[in-house]
């Protein structure tokens, strides 16, 4: 079982303050993406050079989950989207998924209060209805109590994946079809797009890896069709502010053309 002296304590701000700040300064505040979304990858393997079971990784990681949302918050991006479990995980060992799982609920519970101090809403994206009970339970009361803040969206993106994602849109395009509502010649990727677990947030201009893979791995397939990639060595649960500065400072020196020609950019 999870306990209180297992889970990791809430971080010192002051430290590292200084190295923080002065990548955080180097950050055009103009030019933000207005939605990050992120892969936290490594709990595992760092678990394993601590010489931890991989759990203990997880647990080490949900300091590096409220340390990327308070940078994201303090900088004034709008939406930030963390890839906590796939459809994938559940195939992992029991006992290993069923810890997730307890550390899934009593980080909400204990991290919805902060949400609310911070004016976060939490959101959720995925096949919920697979949660266990109580994971459902605590996800839904934090969602209400959140509901009404609105400096960012914190979307969980919990027994998510994509290839999911869009066979359940194309699915619901199905019905309407079958029922007459809908003729096929109407159907468009902006239609699409609204049938999506997303269908309320912007596409993320920026997708971030930890952990050095350089892979998908079955997220937002569709919604990152002209997001940035950023790939990092660092494991996740060594990633904090800095490490998401570094992240923005990288997507700023990229030039987004949608297609179009350097010239063209600069005619606009």
């Amino acid at each position: 079982m999870l306990t209180n002296q297992n889970i990791v304590q809430p971080i010192n701000d002051t430290v590292g303050t200084s190295a923080r700040m002065s990548l955080k300064e180097k950050i055009d505040i103009t030019r933000l993406p207005q939605h990050v979304a992120v892969i936290m990858d490594g709990n595992g393997r760092w678990a394993e050079q601590q010489g931890q079971v991989r759990v203990f990784g997880h647990q080490s990681g949900v300091t590096s989950v409220r340390e990327t949302t308070e940078a994201a918050a303090e900088l004034g991006i709008k939406y930030l989207t963390l890839y906590a479990f796939s459809t994938e995980n559940w195939n992992r060992p029991k006992d290993e998924v069923d810890a997730l799982m307890e550390l899934l609920v009593y980080t909400i519970h204990a991290e919805t209060a902060t949400l609310n101090k911070n004016n976060i809403r939490l959101a959720v994206i995925g096949d919920t209805d697979s949660l266990p009970d109580a994971c459902r339970k605590v996800l839904d009361e934090a969602i209400l109590n959140t509901a009404n803040n609105k400096r960012m969206t914190l979307i969980l993106a919990l027994s998510y994946s994509s290839r999911w994602e869009i066979v359940e849109a194309t699915k619901k395009i199905a019905q309407q079809v079958v029922e007459g509502k809908l003729q096929p010649k109407n159907i468009n990727a902006e239609l699409f797009s609204a049938q999506l677990n997303t269908s309320l947030f912007p596409d993320p201009e920026l997708l971030i890896r930890t952990s050095g893979e350089q892979r998908i791995s079955n997220f937002l397939l569709w919604q990152i069709a002209y997001s940035e990639f950023y790939f990092t060595e660092t494991l996740w649960p060594d990633f904090d502010k800095e490490e998401f500065y570094k992240a923005i400072l990288d997507y700023q020196g990229r030039e987004r053309r949608f297609g179009k020609t350097s010239a063209q950019m600069l005619q606009q």
